[in-house]
């Protein structure tokens, strides 16, 4: 059941379907991942929805999904334009997931942030990207995107 899970929660994402997306977790489940660090409970899936809204040209693949017991884990890959710059994106992450009560408890994503600087800021994501001035940047601005979709929506 939990391999179904996950293999909803992506195919959810593929189509848009944050509704679909947001059903996969439990109300206090937990997301983590280099940008969107220390979500908990309603924040989990505003972030899917925000992403689902804003992502025009977003594609997801997923694979590799492995789930034993209440734990599980997956590859997948979001392609889209990164909107601040009009800049190319291929993010590949690899995901572990904790479930309870056949929900998704806990999801934790990783990939390489500077990587993705690279990819969506350009040069200045080449030579800066690495450095903890540059990745807070994005961090915070991320969660400022996050904090203000959700108070315009009244999530």
């Amino acid at each position: 059941m939990s391999a179904a899970l996950i293999d909803e929660l992506y195919s959810a994402f593929a189509r848009k379907d944050a509704a679909a997306m947001g059903a996969c977790y439990a109300a206090d489940a937990t997301f983590s991942d280099p940008v969107f660090r220390g979500l908990r409970g309603a924040q989990v899936p505003a972030m899917w929805r925000m992403l689902c809204e804003r992502g025009a040209d977003l594609v997801v693949t997923h694979g590799d999904v492995h789930a034993e017991g209440a734990a599980g884990s997956a590859r997948w890959d979001a392609t889209y334009t990164f909107a601040q710059t009009g800049r190319h994106v291929h993010n590949q992450i690899r995901a572990r997931f904790t479930f309870n009560g056949g929900k998704i408890a806990s999801h934790v994503d990783e990939f390489s942030l500077w990587r993705w600087t690279r990819m969506a800021l350009g040069a200045r994501g080449l030579l800066l990207g690495w450095s903890p001035p540059v990745q807070t940047k994005v961090r915070e601005q991320a969660m400022r995107g996050l904090e203000l979709y959700m108070k315009r929506h009244r999530l």
